[in-house]
């Protein structure tokens, strides 16, 4: 709902919003510091509480958030009883990155960099070269993978200095491109099942002396999404997988350390119009704008020439009170996606000309537009805590 501007406090300050730990204990930073510790040129060890491994397992359950997982201590027994060993023995939980989200968390892990590097920042973006918005997850409309993201994953540097290097994933995940920008290098090994894979990645650890694996779990999210993390069905998929990850765990061989983490958390959102403002029903937040990209809690706002400024003054005054409200260049600089100084140039015309971040638990939905992510129970992308802190479970053999 929209308020004239003289009813509005001031907006909330861009220096409240708390930044992810870019460069010592982030998404981004777990790969290289697992590969810095097997010798891999060039690779620096970030996250200085973990120690090295020859043997280096990263199993990433999408939406496995670290609040939602303490919340939950009798559907994930074994799971809790690791709390404790994340980062390292500290307890602490590591973050994902802005925004907190699928496509851009996988980026981070894969590549070692931060999204305003490896160009993935958000669900869509605006493609600079057609002027289209972008689906970076389904990767559509096509755009040459290597193009849009050119630099090598730390799979691939890892092979080339002779660790063996594997992924064990869904069957469907193989030829995509987000795998093949993000996760590609070493092997790919399609298993259907969950229990395949965790019997699989414990082969594909013990078949080199420095083996570096990734494994994958995908249906909590698709639970969280439909149903919420408050839901039965959540719960039972969170059971699921403390299976998983002790059968994973009972098997790892010598030499081994096995890191279970996620690429966000997700809290469930009301469907109420004061929980969820609908851009397709709000002139206000539609006037000047060209394109809407990004998700209901990270969104990219495209203006039309000449409007960004006035978008900007809108969406502050509009929404200011329940959103971190930036311009581009402000975002940027604050280190949203990113250290400035790591930031690509090629990347600046996907992020929007204002970028939009909630703090409460209210979602900007597009009923028209996008009307299946418009129905979601559970929601994610900002830079709340539930949104952005993920566990770093360890296991060692």
């Amino acid at each position: 709902m929209a308020y004239a501007a003289w009813d509005h406090p001031e907006p909330l300050a861009l220096g409240s919003a708390p930044l992810p730990e870019y460069g010592s204990g982030s998404l981004s930073d777990l790969l290289p510091t697992l590969a810095a510790g097997m010798a891999v040129p060039g690779m620096t060890a970030a996250i200085t509480e973990l120690t090295a491994a020859d043997r280096n397992c990263v199993f990433l359950v999408d939406g496995l958030g670290w609040e939602q997982l303490r919340a939950h201590p009798d559907e994930a027994p074994f799971l809790a009883s690791l709390l404790g060993s994340s980062r390292g023995g500290t307890g602490r939980p590591i973050t994902a990155g802005y925004p907190a989200t699928t496509a851009t968390s996988l980026a981070s892990v894969g590549t070692g960099l931060p999204p305003g590097a490896h160009g993935l920042p958000g669900y869509t973006v605006r493609d600079p070269a057609t002027g289209q918005l972008m689906n970076q997850l389904r990767w559509q409309p096509w755009t040459d993978p290597a193009a849009w993201q050119p630099y090598p994953t730390v799979f691939q540097l890892a092979a080339d200095a002779g660790v063996h290097a594997a992924q064990v994933s869904s069957p469907t995940f193989q030829h995509t491109p987000l795998t093949k920008v993000a996760l590609s290098g070493g092997t790919f090994h399609g298993r259907l099942t969950g229990e395949e894979r965790m019997d699989f990645a414990a082969e594909q650890l013990a078949a080199g002396d420095r083996s570096l694996v990734y494994t994958y779990y995908a249906e909590l999210d698709g639970a969280g999404h439909r149903y919420g993390v408050d839901s039965d069905t959540w719960r039972g998929q969170l059971m699921h997988v403390d299976r998983l990850v002790q059968r994973l765990a009972e098997q790892l061989p010598p030499r081994s350390a096995l890191y279970v983490t996620a690429d966000h958390g997700m809290l469930d959102v009301p469907f109420d119009e004061q929980h969820r403002i609908d851009f397709d029903e709000d002139w206000e937040l539609r006037a000047g704008v060209a394109l809407l990209g990004g998700e209901g809690r990270a969104r990219h706002v495209y203006a039309v020439p000449g409007a960004a400024d006035d978008v900007l003054t809108c969406w502050r005054e509009v929404l200011g009170e329940q959103f971190w409200v930036a311009s581009r260049d402000e975002a940027i600089a604050a280190g949203w996606f990113g250290p400035p100084d790591r930031f690509d140039e090629r990347v600046h015309g996907r992020i929007g000309d204002v970028v939009a971040a909630a703090h409460d638990d209210v979602l900007i939905i597009a009923s028209e537009r996008e009307p299946k992510e418009s129905a979601m129970v559970g929601n994610h992308g900002s830079m709340t805590p539930v949104e952005q802190l993920v566990p770093l479970l360890e296991v060692r053999s």
